[in-house]
Formats: C-alpha cells, sequence, structure tokens
C-alpha cells in the first residue's frame, strides 16, 4: 500500500472520530503529599477537546491525498 493512501486513511478515520467523540480523556496520576515512606496519589482526569473545523479538515485532507494519491 502507497504511504500517501495509508496517511490519508488515517486522516479520515482520526477526522470521523474526532467528529463523533469531539475529543478523548486521560487520567493524570501525580503525587499529592509525601510523608516519609508514605505517599498519597491523586489521579486527575484530564479532558483534550478535539475542535469541529479541525476534525472536518482532516477528512477533507485525507480525501485530498487519496484522490492526488491515484494520478
Amino acid at each position: 500500500m502507497n504511504p500517501t493512501k495509508l496517511i490519508a486513511i488515517i486522516l479520515i478515520a482520526a477526522g470521523g472520530l474526532g467528529l463523533v467523540y469531539g475529543g478523548f480523556s486521560y487520567t493524570k496520576e501525580t503525587t499529592g503529599m509525601k510523608l516519609g515512606p508514605i505517599e498519597l496519589k491523586v489521579q486527575e482526569q484530564k479532558t483534550v477537546n478535539v475542535p469541529l473545523i479541525v476534525s472536518a479538515g482532516a477528512i477533507v485532507l485525507g480525501v485530498f491525498l487519496l484522490v492526488v494519491g491515484r494520478k
């Protein structure tokens, strides 16, 4: 498979996922307090929003790469 086609397919898939979900979240673990050998771990959930224009742009760029890659 041509690398251009592979990148185009990945962009289209990522753009579609961005449109469907609108972002993603992840958990970050930090040390809240440390007293000698005892540690208090804190888990924070962070959310990253993917703008609609970025998702649509990824789809458009992926389709463009597929069309140009065929020539």
